[in-house]
């Protein structure tokens, strides 16, 4: 799904970001990128979702080139990817359900299937019920499950969420991590910048550690966390 290809991202004044990266991460990987402030995660991100270029080398998702993606095309391409942020961005003088089909109206999707597909992203993050809410008035969990409805209403290959639990306790921060684990169990790749280390091995998925823009340790262990794994019951929300 990713590839990085001796990526160097090197910005005004000499400072580089990331340098000389290789980087490759499966179809249906579940991934967390972990660093220190200024190790290079959010660029990398940000790298993917061509609101950065490369200064050098290739990034390469779902088989396209981002370095041949036309600026007139950036839109088109974007909606393949969820994005998730720390600070949610949401709208605040709109609706929970207002703010979660923003990308759907954006990209032109018909009022009904808009509609179908947001109160099946609410259903998925536990609020449907509050869909007529404003944002404001729910907690920053909820708030944090709106963004990530948000993300994932448009149906995308793949989920990216900077530090999405940075301020968050850490009952709510595995709440959420629960969330993404859903959607990774469904057959979406879902990549993650944090810095909880404790909770990230509770997940006991692949992390990857960076270092001034270098890659410093990879590891790949099973998901072992029981309490997690979703049933296999359960209904698919890509269907």
């Amino acid at each position: 799904m990713i590839r990085l290809e001796n990526v160097t991202k090197r910005f005004p004044g000499g400072q580089e970001a990331l340098s000389d990266l290789d980087l490759s991460i499966d179809k249906g990987e579940m991934v967390f990128i972990t660093g220190h402030s200024g190790a290079g995660k959010s660029t990398l991100l940000r790298l993917i979702a061509l609101i950065e270029r490369p200064t050098s080398g290739q990034v390469i998702v779902d088989g396209q080139n981002t370095s041949r993606v036309r600026r007139r095309k950036i839109p088109a391409y974007r909606r393949q990817i969820g994005m998730v942020f720390q600070d949610h961005k949401l709208l605040y003088d709109r609706s929970v359900a207002d703010n979660v089909s923003l990308p759907l109206v954006i990209a032109g999707v018909g009022n009904r299937e808009a509609g179908r597909r947001v109160r099946a992203a609410l259903e998925q993050v536990g609020l449907l019920h509050k869909e007529k809410r404003n944002p404001e008035t729910l907690s920053a969990g909820e708030q944090q499950r709106v963004g990530i409805a948000r993300a994932i209403a448009t149906r995308p290959k793949l989920l990216i969420a900077d530090e999405p639990t940075g301020n968050l306790d850490p009952d709510l921060s595995l709440e959420v991590m629960r969330v993404f684990r859903r959607f990774n169990e469904f057959g979406v790749t879902v990549l993650i910048a944090s810095h909880d280390i404790d909770l990230i091995d509770k997940l006991g998925c692949r992390r990857i550690a960076l270092e001034n823009g270098q890659r410093i340790h990879d590891t790949h262990e099973s998901f072992h966390d029981e309490s997690l794994v979703v049933s296999p019951s359960e209904d698919n929300p890509w269907q």
